[in-house]
């Protein structure tokens, strides 16, 4: 439980395009003949101010003159010059015979090989200058690698009334990240779902249950339900690489795929990794009022409604990030879960355990300069214990593992086990790296003198 900063609200125009044709589900006539749904707009419209982007005027070229004038007529006599000055000088070489002497022969280029594993290094000449990693090549490779693992995930929900309505659905996109059929995928993607359909690439569907959503962040686990195995034509399922979130560097190349607006299956749109560390604030379609997302990994890469729950990939072709909200009002910018912070639950569902959260049960203030400077703090990182701005509700939620623990009002945490909480990791990051139930020592400064504290985390409600 936490809070953070509040940005002004942000209407914007979404864009529906021309109904586009879309594959019907045989084994089902409920998912006959149904126009292509879209993702829950309010989940990729986070409320962001955005400033106006400025018009840009083309530049015009002007009126073709069909004459040939005085500049014209220089060049045509400079190039006649300079052709009788290239005869004269052949002439010349040719009269010294210096035209019928043979070529140099070139010398060949002694070469040393050192082999290593499986890579051979050889020392040669050098490769021209400016020569690099293509980086078009790079996104075709890294895009034929994790295509084949991205899922287009339907949801339907039942009408709630005999009046002849169809159905109500919508799409977004997933990941497989096991053979056995494990998805992860948004927690809006698929909350309020009585159905879920899944879609290979390949153009198979299948059934899908929802096993289980996270109580931290917008994730949820689906399940692949199929009475025969899960192989297609060339063997088990292609899953995805996963990668590491942590090492990612404002500029690095990102690689979106998904299945924008529902219709345009397995998408793949480029640009770089705008930002680390950002907190959004979202309308919250699965449950009331609003929900902030924090930590996340800023992208000019396009996304769309339906690219939510799509892989966010390296130029490696390893998964980074989950694809998850736009700025509305704006463009190129969006947002992807990290997914260093999805592997817990990865993990605990294919151990077949319950998704749950680490908790300490306090409301905080990440510490950066401003707060520094309003509060007048003796650190300039760690996280400040506060009552949630505009909230009757105490800092320490009662009878929480906090509370027991002896955390007051007014603390600074600033380690846990040893590991800095600062604007490079916040607290719910490195909570993320532990499970209910872990012991863990917190290094507390109260009044000018630092405190350790332990206590023994406990899950956190699904309500937060």
């Amino acid at each position: 439980m936490n809070e953070g900063r509040k940005d002004a609200d942000e209407t914007t125009t979404s864009y529906s395009p021309p109904p586009q044709p879309r594959p019907t589900w045989q084994d089902d006539p409920r998912w006959q003949g149904q126009p292509a749904p879209q993702t829950p707009s309010h989940w990729i419209e986070p409320t962001y101010a955005a400033r106006p982007v400025p018009s840009v005027t083309p530049v015009q070229s002007g009126p073709r003159r069909s004459r040939i004038g005085p500049i014209a007529s220089l060049i045509v006599i400079s190039l006649v010059s300079a052709g009788l000055a290239a005869g004269g000088t052949y002439a010349l070489l040719a009269g010294t015979g210096r035209l019928d002497r043979a070529a140099p022969v070139a010398q060949p280029v002694a070469q040393t090989t050192t082999a290593t594993d499986a890579t051979t290094v050889t020392d040669a000449t050098p490769a021209p200058r400016g020569a690099g990693v293509n980086e078009g090549s790079s996104i075709t490779d890294a895009a034929s690698a994790v295509s084949p693992a991205v899922v287009t995930i339907t949801s339907l929900t039942e009408a709630p009334d005999l009046s002849g309505e169809l159905p109500a659905t919508g799409v977004g996109s997933g990941i497989l990240y096991d053979e056995a059929g494990w998805i992860l995928t948004n927690r809006h993607v698929v909350c309020g779902a009585d159905e879920l359909r899944v879609e290979l690439a390949d153009r198979r569907g299948f059934k899908g249950t929802t096993y289980g959503v996270d109580t931290l962040t917008d994730l949820a686990i689906v399940k692949i339900e199929a009475d025969e195995p899960l192989v297609g034509p060339d063997g088990p399922l292609p899953v995805a690489e996963v990668g590491d979130s942590s090492g990612l560097q404002p500029g690095q190349l990102a690689i979106a795929i998904g299945s924008p607006l529902g219709t345009f299956t397995n998408s793949v749109t480029s640009g770089v990794v705008s930002a680390q560390g950002r907190d959004i604030e979202v309308n919250d379609s699965c449950g009331t009022g609003q929900r902030m997302l924090r930590n996340l990994i800023q992208t000019d890469a396009a996304i769309n409604p339906g690219n939510s729950g799509g892989a966010l990939v390296d130029s490696a072709g390893r998964v980074v990030g989950i694809n998850t909200a736009l700025a509305g009002g704006a463009q190129g910018i969006g947002f992807a879960i990290p997914i260093d912070i999805a592997k817990p639950i990865m993990r605990q569902a294919v151990a077949g355990e319950q998704l749950a959260r680490p908790w300490l049960g306090v409301f905080y203030i990440p510490v950066d300069p401003t707060v520094v400077d309003q509060r007048e703090l003796e650190v300039d990182y760690g996280a400040l214990v506060a009552r949630e701005q505009g909230s009757d509700e105490p800092a320490i939620v009662p009878d929480s593992p906090a509370a027991r623990a002896g955390l007051a009002d007014g603390d600074i945490i600033t380690f846990i086990d040893g590991e800095r909480i600062d604007q490079t990791q916040s607290l719910d990051e490195i909570l993320t790296r532990y499970s209910p139930g872990d012991e863990v020592t917190l290094s507390v400064l109260r009044d000018g003198s630092t405190v350790e504290l332990s206590l023994t985390l406990g899950t956190r409600p699904a309500d937060l």
